[in-house]
């Protein structure tokens, strides 16, 4: 762990982090705003710079909680985001975390860890999921790279990975991407099984 630690710092502390779009995506925040209960217990794995952490506390949700194992991404967040609950900004490794929530927001923290842990991610959200809870964001839709995040897939691979876990209420072509992500994302839907299959 202490490797990937220091990769991930590196690539905050060198500002290479191609994949920050500076902003809230358009498919989140929309999704976010038609969400009428904002007491939901709300996990953002992989968080980075977190405009979506951010969005949810400006707009009255207080049950956020940011994860990352990069020291450098929390610290960051925080600076920016002052008033952010301390104890809800959590330096750990995802894959160690303890909890239950409502809701887990994937956005670009599932296509940046290696590929052989997607199983154990869609294992560990099942574990940290309360029973109805859900996963939604966005998984890309294109190959990416082979040998460094991000990597891609298709939604045969990602189908495999949650089936066993989760009913795929949506797992489609994002039709409200940013400009730049048109036509290589889906906006996805994954609803906790009430016992494993």
């Amino acid at each position: 762990m202490e490797s990937t630690r220091n990769f991930w710092n590196n690539r905050y502390q060198n500002q290479d982090t191609g994949w920050d779009v500076g902003e809230i995506t358009t498919p989140l925040k929309e999704y976010f705003d038609q969400i009428e209960d904002k007491s939901l217990a709300i996990l953002i794995p992989g968080s980075g710079n977190s405009y979506e952490a951010e969005y949810l506390h400006q707009n009255g949700f207080n049950n956020v909680c940011v994860v990352d194992i990069a020291s450098n991404a929390i610290d960051s967040f925080k600076k920016r985001v002052p008033e952010f609950p301390n104890a809800h900004s959590i330096r750990a490794d995802f894959f160690q975390l303890t909890g239950r929530f409502d809701l887990i927001i994937e956005q670009t923290f599932f296509c940046a860890i290696d590929k052989p842990l997607r199983q154990n991610y869609a294992k560990q959200a099942f574990k940290l999921l309360k029973p109805e809870g859900k996963i939604v964001g966005l998984f890309f839709d294109a190959p990416l790279n082979e040998d460094r995040p991000p990597y891609g897939g298709d939604v045969k691979e990602y189908v495999g990975y949650f089936d066993p876990y989760f009913h795929i209420e949506k797992m489609e072509p994002s039709y409200n991407s940013i400009s730049s992500r048109t036509g290589r994302e889906l906006f996805v839907k994954l609803k906790k099984l009430s016992s494993l299959n």
